[in-house]
C-alpha cells in the first residue's frame, strides 16, 4: 500500500478510535497539515507508532477535558497529579484501541509507553503532521497530532 492510503487509514482509524474511547459528546473539526514546530498548550501525551508505518500520536487535550472525560469515565473529578497519569492512559486506550482497527485493515503498528507533556512545549522533528480539532459541547478544544516520520 502506498503512503498516503495508510495515513488516510491511520487518520481515519484515530478518529473512530476516539469515538470508541470517549464516553461524552464531541465534534471532530476538519484535519489540517501543520509545520514544526507544534507549540502545545498545557498538557499532552505522546506516543510512538512503529511497524509498517513510523510516527507519533499525540493526544493534547486540557485540564478541563481531562476532567470531563474522568468524570464521565469514573464519576469523579481528575485534577492534579492524578490528570497526568490519567493523561497517559486516556492516550494509551486511544492508541491501543487505533492499533486494534488498523490490524483489522491489514496494517500492523505497534505502539511505545506514553509520554506526558505538561506545561507550553515545543514538538520539533516530523517530517509530516496532521492536526485533527476535537471540539466538545463545552466549546473546549482537544487537539489529536499524528505526525508521519516514514514507512517501516
Amino acid at each position: 500500500m502506498d503512503k498516503a492510503t495508510n495515513v488516510q487509514k491511520v487518520l481515519n482509524a484515530t478518529i473512530s478510535s476516539l469515538t470508541t474511547v470517549i464516553p461524552i459528546k464531541f465534534q471532530v473539526l476538519s484535519p489540517s497539515m501543520i509545520k514544526q514546530p507544534y507549540e502545545q498548550r498545557e498538557i499532552s501525551v505522546l506516543i510512538g507508532l512503529i511497524g509498517k508505518m513510523k510516527g507519533r500520536l499525540i493526544v493534547e487535550p486540557t485540564h478541563t477535558i481531562i476532567g470531563e472525560i474522568g468524570q464521565a469515565m469514573f464519576g469523579m473529578t481528575i485534577e492534579g497529579e492524578m490528570a497526568e497519569s490519567f493523561t497517559g492512559e486516556l492516550g494509551n486506550m486511544i492508541a491501543g484501541n487505533l492499533c486494534t482497527i488498523l490490524e483489522k485493515e491489514g496494517l500492523a503498528l505497534d505502539i511505545s509507553p506514553p509520554t506526558v507533556l505538561t506545561g507550553n512545549t515545543k514538538f520539533y522533528g516530523f517530517q509530516q503532521a496532521f492536526k485533527i480539532p476535537v471540539k466538545f459541547e463545552d466549546g473546549q478544544l482537544l487537539n489529536l497530532l499524528l505526525t508521519i516520520d516514514e514507512e517501516g
